[in-house]
């Protein structure tokens, strides 16, 4: 194959159990593959942690279908499912995020209509913003629910803003009073037994491990070898502790061919050649997920060296300097993200880069690009 993401079945194991650590026993795992696993591969990641996870997590009802040519596993549902769409996920036995009065009687309705019960989790906007029930407007949810005999509440949850944060937990002692007192309504209406989850990779290590009652967590970020800020990999990171890279992002050198002094490379004229120098053609690009932010930046690895961009990344392709390789050919391997042989590209130096963040990186590696697991 010329362009393909190697994942690491070793290292995805690994940072699995290394994030299970940290939670009491008991606690189950949502493991979140959501976008494509990250980038990753949404059911090669699956195959490989079906014996491990307790649930899976997807955005919507795409990609619960999707994970159902390999799995029956319990599915949390957590994202926007359209009415249209509403049997599809019913059918496939997701778990529905429920936080709306409107939506959640067009699932009473659509489930009465198909003879089936259906399992929720109610999302609790827990000074958040964003998806959610005010908590203002819990009890008035609990009425809604009562009405709806085809609707089994089976969770209740939320989601931290900036736990990551560790210079200050004020909003999330915030976000964690409200959540702890919507649970409360909740057991005062009686319900009892619900299964409570706030917590995703950052939660797990700084809350979870600490006070967390979560029945449930949600894996993500962490299982695919990726640290929510430096603070949490300054504090965590030890020799019996190490989240490992999960992705190797490769291609294959296209051309090879030498410029002369004062020559313009790629769009745009950003790059003149000041020498004689050698290049090397890179046959991926921008919608590939190599973000044009990368032009006259990035770095790629050929050989065990590192080699910069030239000139602008176009859509498909984008040019390297090689002069300081002895040895070169035609279809050499490059690595645009992991390591080769000694030296190692990360998502997080990408990242900065282009001012972004490291699971943004991973998550816009195109969909159709291989993904081989080693």
């Amino acid at each position: 194959m010329l362009s393909y993401i190697e994942i690491s079945k070793e290292n995805l194991l690994n940072n699995f159990e290394a994030m299970k650590s940290l939670v009491k026993p008991g606690v189950k795992i949502a493991a979140v593959i959501k976008a494509n696993a990250y980038g990753h591969g949404q059911n090669e990641v699956v195959q490989i942690l079906e014996d491990d996870a307790d649930y899976f997590q997807v955005d919507d009802a795409r990609e619960l279908e999707l994970l159902r040519q390999v799995s029956q596993k319990p599915t949390l549902v957590l994202g926007f499912v359209s009415k249209e769409e509403m049997p599809s996920v019913i059918g496939n036995e997701g778990i529905f995020s429920v936080y709306d009065e409107g939506q959640i009687f067009s699932l009473n309705e659509i489930s009465a209509g198909l003879n089936k019960k259906v399992s929720v989790h109610l999302k609790i906007d827990a000074c958040l913003g964003r998806q959610g029930v005010l908590i203002e407007n819990v009890q008035k949810i609990i009425d809604v629910l009562a009405d709806c005999s085809n609707i089994v509440v089976d969770g209740i949850y939320s989601h931290f803003a900036n736990i990551e944060d560790t210079s200050d937990f004020s909003h999330a002692q915030k976000q964690i009073d409200s959540f702890t007192q919507a649970v409360k309504i909740f057991e005062k209406n009686g319900y009892s037994d619900l299964q409570t989850h706030i917590s995703a990779s950052s939660g797990i290590m700084v809350y979870e491990n600490a006070q967390g009652k979560s029945s449930i967590v949600r894996a993500g970020l962490g299982i695919y070898g990726m640290w929510p800020s430096e603070e949490l990999k300054e504090r965590f990171e030890s020799e019996s502790f190490k989240l490992k890279p999960v992705m190797r992002w490769v291609t294959h050198v296209a051309q090879i061919k030498t410029l002369p002094e004062n020559y313009s490379i790629g769009y745009g004229l950003t790059y003149i050649t000041s020498k004689q120098t050698k290049i090397a053609v890179i046959p991926q690009g921008y919608s590939d997920g190599y973000d044009r932010g990368l032009s006259n930046i990035g770095e790629v690895l050929i050989n065990g060296s590192r080699c910069k961009v030239l000139g602008r990344i176009a859509m498909n392709m984008f040019v390297v300097d090689v002069s300081h390789l002895d040895k070169i050919a035609l279809e050499d391997e490059v690595v645009l993200l992991g390591k080769q042989e000694d030296e190692e590209i990360t998502a997080e130096e990408i990242a900065a880069h282009i001012g972004s963040i490291n699971y943004e990186i991973t998550t816009r590696v195109f969909a159709m690009l291989p993904r081989v697991i080693k």
